[in-house]
């Protein structure tokens, strides 16, 4: 079975960083394009940012740019979202999803994790 399963998440005061982690199993996550989201209270889900397989991390948050990246490890199967300074509007329940094998981060979506939830609060 192929799985998604993110971790990581906690409550951090602004101005602290996270790392999240979105790890596979039953495939090789490097094989795919992952592209992580965000959902606060009230709000639909929104585009964060995406890692291609080779590693580029096009952007879809404004909001995050300078301040979140991705990377992957690849012997632990896994992709992470590095977030640094945090704001309280960053405040929202953390997914990743992988699209299909040798794709890319335009394409549709195959796998989806249930998510983590990520609170700023002073």
């Amino acid at each position: 079975q192929s799985q998604l399963v993110e971790s990581g998440g906690g409550l951090v005061q602004p101005g602290e960083s996270l790392r999240l982690a979105c790890a596979a199993s039953g495939f090789f996550l490097a094989s795919h394009p992952v592209k992580w989201f965000r959902q606060a209270p009230g709000k639909e889900r929104e585009g964060v940012l995406c890692i291609e397989r080779g590693g580029s991390t096009p952007i879809y948050a404004d909001s995050v740019k300078g301040r979140f990246t991705s990377f992957r490890n690849n012997t632990r199967n896994t992709v992470y979202l590095q977030m640094n300074s945090l704001k309280l509007e960053d405040t929202a329940v953390y997914s990743c999803a992988a699209g299909p094998q040798y794709g890319f981060c335009r394409d549709s979506l195959q796998y989806w994790g249930q998510g983590t939830q990520v609170t700023v609060s002073s």
